[in-house]
């Protein structure tokens, strides 16, 4: 029975973030707790009355303190450039590379010693964790990236296939060649293009080679997918004992539905969170 297109994208879903996709506590407190000795120390120039010397005092006694100067600034590098009137210079906070006095320039220009002398923070270590949790969020596209992964990776597991056995993530062309002894040729135009998919099921009569997106927004990338596993799909059919799987869904795809329309007529194959909820994965066994 041919599957109705409009039916099965109506079902595609606005979001798939899960609780962990907001923010990696886990990572947030691990990158402070490996400076908490250095921002103790430097925690002494909160309500200072003479922050630059006392700065001073500190960076010359205990230097390895200047590591922590990149992340109030939430900047994730060991040098920081900085131009004016005064000059250009190319700060090393691993290594210092000036002199204590020039660092207190630094310190000063960019606002950091209002922050502390003002009593605007009363705790670097907090104010720190902070600063990480807020750049952390700028990882949310990287683990919204693995999120359709991690979620195909659940069904098939459910499904009963145990990894390294019956299952393979991230296979290329050739290793699948080399392990099954299947000519792919076909997808790779001849050994010129090598192509690498999320996922490999293995079985008895079949192999699957599996791909998995979610778009949760439009853009030009969704048309270039839809081609690109439209031609898969036409180059796989001239395998045998080799089946191409897409499983993709989010709402960007509505801007792109008459591409993606094209593939899902071409390929049986094509499924969505909905599909796999409803036990697709258990029709490969």
């Amino acid at each position: 029975m041919k599957r109705n297109f409009n039916e099965w994208l109506g079902k595609f879903r606005d979001s798939i973030a899960n609780y962990e996709y907001y923010i990696d506590f886990a990572k947030v407190h691990r990158n402070v707790d490996s400076i908490k000795v250095e921002l103790n120390i430097l925690n002494a120039l909160v309500g200072s009355k003479d922050i630059e010397n006392e700065f001073m005092q500190i960076v010359s006694k205990y230097p390895e303190t200047l590591k922590c100067i990149p992340l109030l600034l939430a900047v994730r590098a060991n040098e920081i450039y900085a131009i004016d009137g005064d000059g250009e210079f190319s700060y090393n906070f691993k290594k210092m590379n000036y002199s204590p006095e020039q660092y207190t320039v630094f310190m000063r220009k960019t606002g950091l010693f209002d922050l502390m002398e003002k009593h605007i923070i009363h705790s670097l270590v907090d104010y720190a964790t902070g600063v990480e949790t807020g750049l952390d969020s700028n990882g949310r596209k990287n683990r919204g990236g693995h999120l359709m992964e991690d979620l195909v990776e659940s069904f098939i597991k459910k499904a009963g296939y145990i990894k390294g056995q019956n299952y393979f993530k991230e296979m290329y062309i050739h290793e699948i060649t080399e392990k099954w002894g299947i000519d792919l040729s076909a997808i790779s135009n001849q050994g010129k293009a090598e192509k690498r998919f999320d996922f490999v099921i293995k079985t008895e009569n079949m192999i699957y080679g599996i791909e998995t997106n979610f778009y949760a927004s439009g853009g030009s990338k969704l048309n270039e997918t839809a081609r690109s596993y439209k031609q898969i799909a036409q180059e796989v059919d001239t395998i045998d004992g080799f089946t191409f799987v897409w499983f993709t869904d989010g709402k960007g795809w509505q801007s792109a539905r008459r591409n993606l329309e094209e593939t899902f007529d071409v390929l049986d194959t094509m499924y969505s969170i909905s599909d796999m909820e409803n036990g697709i994965i258990y029709n490969f066994l």
